[in-house]
């Protein structure tokens, strides 16, 4: 049988080993996907806490005084936030994972500052609902 390829004289010693990373990148990294991981679970909370907003609305008794109107749109709210944090916070982890790979990581304050802004604007939103919806009109529940 004959060999398609010619063997290589090469020298052991100039093989390159694989490189190793270092006990601290590798400490960056799993740090970045406990990171990206905990923004997950959030993304996941704000989409069920829509899911039951919505529900909350549907299980109104149908005699009640205020006709539907707000409730749907502020569970839609928080679940476009949450499918909004779930893009944002991949995006976030392959930059940070890029830049610790390429030693140039600098902790950006918009994500922070975005997402703070955007839970604040959710949590006002539930108040309103809930102050502004007739405390009789919750005492009974009618599901049909």
């Amino acid at each position: 049988m004959q060999l398609l390829f010619k063997p290589m004289n090469v020298d052991a010693e100039k093989l390159e080993k694989p490189k190793r990373r270092s006990s601290d990148r590798v400490r960056d990294h799993l740090a970045n996907e406990r990171t990206y991981l905990a923004w997950m679970r959030s993304a996941i909370a704000l989409m069920g806490f829509g899911v039951l907003i919505v529900r909350l609305r549907v299980l109104r008794p149908p005699l009640a005084p205020q006709p539907p109107g707000s409730g749907w749109k502020l569970g839609l709210l928080f679940s476009l936030v949450g499918l909004a944090t779930v893009l944002l916070s991949t995006q976030h982890y392959f930059a940070v994972r890029y830049d610790i790979d390429e030693d140039s990581y600098e902790p950006a304050d918009r994500w922070v500052i975005l997402f703070s802004l955007a839970v604040l604007i959710l949590g006002a939103g539930v108040i309103y609902y809930v102050f502004t919806v007739p405390i009789e009109s919750l005492s009974t529940v009618i599901v049909e």
